[in-house]
């Protein structure tokens, strides 16, 4: 497991690494009690539950959203019920114009609806 976002971002395409970080500013910007996992093969974000996660692939970047319900989104790549309350979206982001104002609502949809329970 890599130690630090910089640390998995290292060895990765220049122009992937710049949409990685403009998403990464994205979700910084949702709340502090967002935490960050990174791990060998991508970066996850949670608050109670994972709800985004992110990816290099050559020079592309590859994101999940968790949400609630089925969207669509120009980047789509595929969509797919993960644990009988959320469908993971998974997008292919090819250039930096795809981290539009849509794309931030469904990923702060995807923080919205990943409050922790508050059942004990």
């Amino acid at each position: 497991m890599y130690a630090t976002v910089d640390d998995y971002l290292a060895d990765k395409d220049p122009a992937a690494v710049d949409k990685f970080r403009r998403f990464h500013d994205l979700v910084r910007t949702l709340g502090d009690d967002v935490e960050e996992q990174v791990r060998n093969s991508e970066v996850r974000w949670s608050r109670g539950r994972v709800f985004a996660a992110a990816f290099v692939y050559a020079s592309r970047l590859e994101v999940a959203l968790d949400l609630p319900r089925r969207v669509h989104h120009r980047s789509l790549r595929e969509a797919y019920p993960s644990d009988g309350r959320v469908t993971t979206h998974r997008l292919s982001i090819a250039s930096a114009d795809e981290l539009d104002d849509a794309l931030r609502a469904l990923l702060t949809e995807a923080y919205d609806t990943a409050l922790p329970s508050t059942t004990a």
